[in-house]
């Protein structure tokens, strides 16, 4: 894993967050997308090289709604930059860790991505993700 690419952050209304982000990290908030696979839809803020991106769900039935229904708004997981995300899964795999997803799916921000269970990572849900080609 190269660096911590980004925190992501479960929040309730982006029209509320944004503005306490911007705030709160004297930046603007440099886009928003929405990741229909995952029904959500995201904001981000460039910190020096550090990301915070807050997620918003669409859908009740969206992972963000449910952790925001069981455990409050807060930090829902740390992602890591990898080069080779499909030789990093594997990796992982060998070591024991279980993947949420078998094979990487498009992210937001022009990432592919795949969770690690926070079960096998001391509570801590992780992402991997690494960059699209363009």
């Amino acid at each position: 894993m190269e660096h911590i690419e980004h925190l992501g952050i479960a929040v309730k209304n982006l029209e509320v967050s944004i503005p306490i982000y911007e705030r709160l990290l004297n930046t603007t908030c440099y886009k928003q997308e929405a990741v229909e696979s995952e029904n959500v839809i995201t904001a981000f803020f460039q910190t020096g090289i550090n990301k915070i991106e807050l997620l918003q769900a669409t859908s009740d039935e969206s992972t963000i709604a449910k952790f925001i229904e069981k455990r409050g708004e807060g930090i829902h997981h740390v992602a890591y930059s990898v080069r080779d995300i499909h030789s990093e899964m594997k990796r992982l795999k060998a070591e024991g860790f279980r993947l949420l997803n078998e094979q990487p799916k498009r992210g937001a921000d022009n990432k592919l991505i795949c969770f690690v269970h926070p079960k096998d990572a001391s509570g801590v849900l992780m992402e991997i993700c690494q960059e699209i080609s363009k």
